[in-house]
C-alpha cells in the first residue's frame, strides 16, 4: 500500500503547478508535480493543464517531473503522448515520475499505463524514469545511453515487460528496482525473464539491483544467489516480499556477498536464527532483517503476503 506522495524527486523539492502561479524570476530547480483534483476528471482536463504548463514555465526549467492523478486513471492510459508532444521544448528534462498515486487515489495494480518506448525514444538524455503500476504497461527492447536510474513499482509485473526491460541495452544505467508482485495483479514475471538481467552483460554500470515485492522470492534468490550481476554491485534488495528460510539458506550457500555495502531484506518470513545468520555471515554489510512477518493461517491454509499487492 503506497501512502504519500513524494514530497521530494531526484534530490529536487516537488511542487504542484497551478495555472496562474506566481513564479519568480529566477526559478530554482524542482520537480513539478502536474495533477488534476479530480481522480474521475475528463482526460482533456489534464490536457488543458499541460498545456498551460508549457505556456507558463520556461521550458529550461522543467527538469523533472511528477505525474500525479490525470483522471479516469482507472480506465485512462498515463498521457505519455503529452509528454512526447513537448520533447522538443523540454530539453532540459532529465527526471520524470509517471502516476506518483496513493491509494486513496488508484489501488497502484488498478494505475492503467501505456507504452513507454515512444517517451524513452523522445528523451534520449533523460537519466530518471519511475513508474508505479503495472497494468496495460508496454515497453519494447531498445537502446538508452542516458538512463541512470529505472523503477518500476508494481503490485504486480507482466513478464512482457520484465522481458523488455532484460533485453534493452542500458550501458550507463546504475541502479533498476523491478517490484515483481503477485500473479492475481498480473505479475507473471518468471526467473526465465530476468535472466539477461541476472547475466548483467547488458548492465555494466549497475549498481543498484532490487527485485523486490516478490512473491515467488525464494524461486528469485535461489538464481541471484549465483547471478554474475551480483559481483558489480553495492545494493541488493529482496526486500518486500514473501522470502523464507528456503531463500535464506540459498543466499548462504551461494556466492559470497561481502562486497556488497547493504542488503536488503526487510520484510520477510525468515525465521529469527536464519535472519541472525545472515546477519553474522556479512560483519561488514549493512543486513536489513526488519519488519519480519507472521505467517497467517485460515482454517488449513497458511498465507504469506508481498508489502504491496492490490
Amino acid at each position: 500500500m503506497i501512502v504519500s506522495h513524494l514530497s521530494s524527486f531526484a534530490g529536487l523539492d516537488v511542487v504542484p503547478f497551478d495555472p496562474g502561479m506566481a513564479l519568480p524570476e529566477e526559478l530554482p530547480p524542482v520537480a513539478w508535480r502536474l495533477e488534476v483534483e479530480d481522480f474521475d476528471a475528463d482526460p482533456e482536463e489534464f490536457a488543458a493543464l499541460v498545456a498551460a504548463f508549457r505556456a507558463e514555465v520556461p521550458a529550461e526549467a522543467v527538469q523533472a517531473i511528477v505525474l500525479g492523478e490525470w483522471g479516469s486513471t482507472y480506465e485512462s492510459p498515463a498521457p505519455l503522448g503529452l509528454l512526447v508532444e513537448a520533447a522538443g521544448e523540454w530539453t532540459a528534462l532529465r527526471h520524470l515520475f509517471v502516476a506518483d498515486l496513493i491509494s486513496e487515489q488508484c489501488e497502484i495494480s488498478w494505475i492503467t499505463h501505456d507504452d513507454l518506448t515512444p517517451l524513452l525514444r523522445a528523451y534520449p538524455e533523460l537519466t530518471t524514469l519511475w513508474v508505479r503500476g503495472g497494468h496495460e504497461l508496454r515497453l519494447e527492447p531498445l537502446r538508452h545511453d542516458g538512463l541512470r536510474e529505472l523503477v518500476v513499482q508494481t503490485g504486480g509485473l507482466p513478464g512482457s515487460v520484465s522481458r523488455a526491460v532484460a533485453g534493452c541495452d542500458l550501458p550507463g544505467l546504475r541502479r533498476l528496482d523491478l517490484w515483481l508482485g503477485r500473479p492475481d495483479y498480473e505479475g507473471d514475471t518468471t526467473v526465465d525473464d530476468l535472466a539477461e538481467v541476472l547475466a548483467g552483460s547488458r548492465l555494466p554500470a549497475l549498481r543498484h539491483l532490487a527485485l523486490c515485492n516478490a512473491e515467488d522470492a525464494d524461486e528469485v534468490t535461489r538464481a541471484v544467489a549465483d547471478a554474475p550481476v551480483v559481483r558489480q554491485l553495492e545494493v541488493l534488495d529482496l526486500s518486500k516480499g514473501v522470502l523464507t528460510d528456503v531463500g535464506g539458506e540459498a543466499l548462504l550457500a551461494g556466492q559470497p556477498l561481502t562486497h556488497l555495502r547493504r542488503l536488503d531484506l526487510s520484510h520477510h518470513f525468515l525465521s529469527e536464527e536464519c535472519a541472525a545468520r545472515l546477519v553474522a555471515a556479512l560483519p561488514g554489510v549493512d543486513v536489513d532483517v526488519s519488519d519480519r512477518q507472521e505467517v497467517q493461517v485460515y482454517g488449513a491454509r497458511e498465507y504469506r503476503f508481498t508489502a504491496v499487492g492490490e
